[in-house]
Protein backbone atom coordinates (compact mmCIF):
# COMPACT_ATOMS: atom_id res chain seq x y z
CA UNK A 1 0.00 0.00 0.00
CA UNK A 2 1.36 3.44 -0.90
CA UNK A 3 1.65 6.46 1.38
CA UNK A 4 -1.02 9.17 1.28
CA UNK A 5 -0.01 11.76 -1.31
CA UNK A 6 2.16 9.26 -3.18
CA UNK A 7 1.96 8.90 -6.96
CA UNK A 8 1.56 5.58 -8.82
CA UNK A 9 5.32 4.96 -8.57
CA UNK A 10 5.26 5.43 -4.76
CA UNK A 11 7.06 8.79 -4.85
CA UNK A 12 5.55 11.46 -2.62
CA UNK A 13 4.24 14.32 -4.72
CA UNK A 14 5.11 17.84 -3.59
CA UNK A 15 2.27 20.34 -3.30
CA UNK A 16 2.99 23.56 -5.19
CA UNK A 17 3.04 26.38 -2.56
CA UNK A 18 1.37 28.83 -4.96
CA UNK A 19 -1.48 26.39 -5.64
CA UNK A 20 -1.83 25.71 -1.91
CA UNK A 21 -2.03 29.43 -1.16
CA UNK A 22 -4.65 29.96 -3.87
CA UNK A 23 -6.82 27.01 -2.79
CA UNK A 24 -6.64 27.72 0.95
CA UNK A 25 -7.35 31.39 0.21
CA UNK A 26 -10.94 30.28 -0.40
CA UNK A 27 -11.30 29.91 3.37
CA UNK A 28 -12.34 33.29 4.76
CA UNK A 29 -10.64 34.30 7.98
CA UNK A 30 -10.73 37.22 10.33
CA UNK A 31 -7.82 39.61 10.72
CA UNK A 32 -6.10 40.20 14.06
CA UNK A 33 -3.39 42.43 15.44
CA UNK A 34 -1.38 40.90 18.28
CA UNK A 35 -0.07 43.58 20.67
CA UNK A 36 2.02 43.92 23.82
CA UNK A 37 3.25 46.75 26.00
CA UNK A 38 6.98 46.32 26.59
CA UNK A 39 9.42 48.50 28.51
CA UNK A 40 10.29 50.12 25.17
CA UNK A 41 6.63 50.88 24.41
CA UNK A 42 3.78 49.15 22.58
CA UNK A 43 4.51 46.71 19.75
CA UNK A 44 2.36 44.53 17.52
CA UNK A 45 1.88 42.68 14.24
CA UNK A 46 -0.97 41.67 11.94
CA UNK A 47 -1.86 37.97 12.03
CA UNK A 48 -4.52 36.34 9.88
CA UNK A 49 -4.00 32.81 11.21
CA UNK A 50 -5.94 32.79 14.48
CA UNK A 51 -8.44 30.41 16.08
CA UNK A 52 -10.02 29.24 19.29
CA UNK A 53 -8.27 26.09 20.51
CA UNK A 54 -9.70 24.92 23.85
CA UNK A 55 -12.33 25.90 26.39
CA UNK A 56 -10.76 23.92 29.25
CA UNK A 57 -8.17 25.28 29.70
CA UNK A 58 -9.10 28.44 27.78
CA UNK A 59 -6.65 28.55 24.86
CA UNK A 60 -6.34 30.27 21.49
CA UNK A 61 -3.81 29.66 18.74
CA UNK A 62 -2.18 31.91 16.15
CA UNK A 63 0.68 31.51 13.71
CA UNK A 64 3.25 34.27 13.17
CA UNK A 65 5.66 33.86 10.25
CA UNK A 66 9.15 32.67 11.16
CA UNK A 67 10.40 35.88 9.51
CA UNK A 68 8.45 38.07 11.97
CA UNK A 69 10.70 40.50 13.78
CA UNK A 70 7.97 41.36 16.29
CA UNK A 71 7.00 37.86 17.48
CA UNK A 72 10.36 37.18 19.22
CA UNK A 73 9.89 40.39 21.24
CA UNK A 74 6.34 39.39 22.20
CA UNK A 75 7.49 35.85 23.04
CA UNK A 76 10.16 37.21 25.39
CA UNK A 77 7.56 39.38 27.11
CA UNK A 78 5.15 36.42 27.47
CA UNK A 79 1.88 38.42 27.60
CA UNK A 80 -0.03 39.94 24.71
CA UNK A 81 -3.48 40.84 23.43
CA UNK A 82 -5.11 39.52 20.25
CA UNK A 83 -7.28 42.27 18.73
CA UNK A 84 -9.92 41.12 16.20
CA UNK A 85 -10.21 43.93 13.66
CA UNK A 86 -13.50 45.47 12.52
CA UNK A 87 -14.59 45.94 8.92
CA UNK A 88 -13.44 49.58 8.85
CA UNK A 89 -9.92 48.82 10.14
CA UNK A 90 -8.09 47.80 6.95
CA UNK A 91 -5.68 50.68 7.60
CA UNK A 92 -4.71 49.19 10.97
CA UNK A 93 -4.17 45.80 9.34
CA UNK A 94 -1.81 47.31 6.80
CA UNK A 95 0.03 49.46 9.34
CA UNK A 96 0.76 46.53 11.64
CA UNK A 97 1.71 44.26 8.72
CA UNK A 98 4.70 46.38 7.73
CA UNK A 99 8.18 45.94 9.17
CA UNK A 100 9.85 48.59 11.27
CA UNK A 101 8.74 52.05 12.26
CA UNK A 102 6.32 53.09 14.97
CA UNK A 103 3.24 51.03 14.18
CA UNK A 104 1.37 52.70 17.04
CA UNK A 105 1.77 56.26 15.67
CA UNK A 106 -1.72 57.77 15.76
CA UNK A 107 -3.29 54.51 17.01
CA UNK A 108 -5.64 54.84 19.98
CA UNK A 109 -5.74 52.06 22.56
CA UNK A 110 -6.43 51.35 26.19
CA UNK A 111 -4.69 48.88 28.52
CA UNK A 112 -6.31 45.53 29.22
CA UNK A 113 -6.58 44.32 32.81
CA UNK A 114 -3.00 43.03 32.50
CA UNK A 115 -1.80 46.20 30.75
CA UNK A 116 -1.68 44.98 27.14
CA UNK A 117 -2.89 47.26 24.31
CA UNK A 118 -6.55 46.82 23.34
CA UNK A 119 -6.99 48.76 20.10
CA UNK A 120 -9.96 51.14 19.95
CA UNK A 121 -13.09 49.99 18.11
CA UNK A 122 -12.07 46.34 17.58
CA UNK A 123 -14.72 43.62 17.33
CA UNK A 124 -13.14 41.58 20.12
CA UNK A 125 -9.97 41.33 22.17
CA UNK A 126 -8.35 38.40 23.93
CA UNK A 127 -5.75 39.06 26.64
CA UNK A 128 -3.30 36.13 26.76
CA UNK A 129 -0.10 34.65 28.07
CA UNK A 130 2.18 32.29 26.19
CA UNK A 131 1.25 28.63 26.83
CA UNK A 132 3.35 26.72 24.25
CA UNK A 133 5.00 26.99 20.84
CA UNK A 134 5.26 24.39 18.09
CA UNK A 135 7.13 24.11 14.81
CA UNK A 136 4.79 25.02 11.99
CA UNK A 137 7.12 24.97 8.99
CA UNK A 138 7.56 28.54 7.81
CA UNK A 139 5.36 29.69 10.73
CA UNK A 140 5.33 29.13 14.48
CA UNK A 141 2.16 27.77 16.08
CA UNK A 142 1.56 29.69 19.29
CA UNK A 143 -0.88 28.38 21.88
CA UNK A 144 -1.87 31.08 24.36
CA UNK A 145 -3.84 30.88 27.59
CA UNK A 146 -6.74 33.33 27.74
CA UNK A 147 -6.63 35.59 30.80
CA UNK A 148 -9.45 37.99 29.92
CA UNK A 149 -11.51 38.91 26.87
CA UNK A 150 -14.32 41.05 25.58
CA UNK A 151 -16.33 41.89 22.47
CA UNK A 152 -18.47 44.63 20.95
CA UNK A 153 -21.52 42.97 19.35
CA UNK A 154 -22.28 46.18 17.43
CA UNK A 155 -19.06 45.88 15.38
CA UNK A 156 -18.62 43.63 12.33
CA UNK A 157 -15.35 41.79 11.57
CA UNK A 158 -12.85 42.49 8.84
CA UNK A 159 -12.47 39.37 6.69
CA UNK A 160 -9.65 38.17 4.47
CA UNK A 161 -10.65 36.02 1.51
CA UNK A 162 -8.83 35.05 -1.71
CA UNK A 163 -6.04 37.56 -1.15
CA UNK A 164 -8.23 40.57 -0.39
CA UNK A 165 -10.21 42.14 2.41
CA UNK A 166 -13.91 41.36 2.46
CA UNK A 167 -17.03 42.21 4.38
CA UNK A 168 -19.95 40.19 5.67
CA UNK A 169 -23.17 40.57 3.74
CA UNK A 170 -26.15 42.07 5.51
CA UNK A 171 -29.21 40.05 6.52
CA UNK A 172 -31.42 42.21 4.28
CA UNK A 173 -29.42 41.72 1.12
Amino acid sequence: MSEPGAGPDGAVEVVDPLVMREVLGHFASGVTVVTALTDAGPIGFTCQSFSSLSLDPPLVVFAPARTSQTWPLLRAFGRFCVNVLAEDQTGLSGAFARSGGDKFAGVHWRPSRTGQPVLDDVVAWIDCELWAEYDGGDHTLVAARVLDLGADARRRPLLYHRGAYGLLGTADG
